[in-house]
């Protein structure tokens, strides 16, 4: 007969293995908000563009 199977949410107990734990990933660094970035890149094409639509009024 064999073993019943665990609950959900339960690991079995281990048989031996030999595989070695997964590394966790490190954190995002700049990239673990990338809506900040597009705020920023967005701000900066306004700035650019209101220059430039400034100069054109003032000639």
């Amino acid at each position: 007969m064999s073993e019943p199977l665990p609950p959900p949410g339960e690991t079995p107990p281990v048989e031996g293995s030999t595989a070695e734990a997964h590394h966790e990933r490190p954190d995002g660094g700049i990239w673990e908000h990338p809506y900040l970035w597009l705020v920023l890149i967005t701000i900066g094409c306004l700035l650019v563009a209101a220059f430039f639509l400034v100069r054109v009024i003032t000639l």
